[in-house]
């Protein structure tokens, strides 16, 4: 069964009243005979403190403390609270006996005994505390286990979905479309220039091959990538021609740096593919890449404006947040926009 955020408070609410109600039946029972009214307040009321003040507790656990992010601070936190938590308890406790002994019903002698406990405080403290850590623990333990069970689904989900992308992605590259233009164009290249037709010729195989050979690869390094997008550059150059300027700025301290196989070359086809060729004028695309004091950061500008054409199911895109998202969890960032007159496409990846 699926455990949904509603699923998750039934189990929680049944637990709770489960568990504080079997912790203080068990405990008087177990102190002797005592009197049917005295059973009933002890289990009413400690239920009702140990599912109020853990309750409490657990709306802070989950707005306050950063699991994914977890240190010194947040177990300090979680001590804390632990701590204001027990005294809570206690003193709901030591105030709802008080009580029940002054205005409850006749007591007999071993129901007096049991409250007489009420006369050492430092008794109900170490039994609040013991049982609230007791409960803390469980809790975490439960916590910890849910997110490992939802870290794995999630990551079998991203694997399923990355393999479906990979798969688009590759169509893409060698869709029919892209081949006869690639083709037509070679061909027409053929009549004026042979030894420029063969070059693109190769460019072409060297393209496909790389799309084939390196799809199910998680990592490449960064000099191979760029052999990709020169490569299908120099093959959208011989359709655009100069309405098409492409500009690259690498550090050449990263180009052994390994990165994902086809980030790169995405970047830059979405920017050709939804940029350059829908502007008449064409324009320009700049790809930079350096290395920052935490990761290093890809960059592709391109002349336009952003907007999604009709049609297009931005395949390209997804692809790259779903690779990042499986290699990299949160530490990696990929984000688009568009600034004076250009759309800008940025990745970092952590070193």
């Amino acid at each position: 069964m699926e455990i949904t955020e509603k699923n998750r408070n039934r189990i929680f609410w049944g637990l709770q009243f489960l568990g504080w109600g079997s912790i203080n039946l068990l405990s008087v029972l177990f102190l002797g005979k005592l009197s049917n009214a005295f059973i009933i307040f002890s289990v009413v009321t400690g239920t009702l403190i140990g599912v109020g003040t853990t309750s409490l507790l657990r709306y802070y656990l989950r707005t306050r403390i950063h699991y994914d992010n977890f240190g010194l601070k947040e177990v300090l936190r979680i001590g804390l609270a632990t701590l204001i938590t027990s005294a809570i308890f206690g003193l709901l406790n030591l105030a709802l006996g008080y009580i029940y002994v002054k205005f409850g019903p006749e007591l007999n002698e071993l129901d007096l005994e049991i409250l007489k406990t009420y006369d050492s405080p430092w008794l109900l403290i170490i039994n609040s505390l013991f049982l609230i850590f007791g409960w803390v623990f469980c809790y975490l333990v439960i916590k910890l286990l849910l997110k490992i069970n939802r870290d794995r689904m999630e990551r079998l989900e991203l694997n399923a979905s990355l393999k479906q992308a990979q798969l688009n992605t590759l169509k893409g590259q060698i869709n029919p479309h892209f081949m006869f233009n690639s083709l037509n164009n070679i061909r027409g290249l053929m009549l004026e220039d042979v030894a420029k037709a063969r070059e693109m010729l190769t460019k072409l195989s060297e393209m496909l091959r790389y799309s084939l050979s390196m799809n199910n690869v998680n990592a490449i390094s960064l000099r191979e990538e760029l052999e990709m997008v020169d490569n299908y550059i120099g093959l959208s150059r011989i359709q655009l021609e100069d309405r098409l300027q492409f500009h690259k700025e690498v550090e050449k301290s990263v180009l052994d740096r390994q990165i994902p196989p086809m980030i790169v070359q995405l970047l830059v086809e979405n920017a050709v593919k939804h940029g350059i060729s829908a502007l008449k004028a064409g324009g320009t695309i700049t790809l930079t890449i350096e290395e920052t004091s935490d990761s290093l950061r890809i960059e592709v500008r391109n002349t336009g404006s952003l907007k999604i054409s009709n049609g297009s199911t931005q395949l390209g895109l997804k692809n790259i947040r779903q690779r990042l998202k499986l290699l990299f969890g949160n530490t990696a960032d990929f984000k688009i926009y568009e600034r004076e007159g250009e759309v800008v496409a940025v990745i970092n990846i952590p070193k």
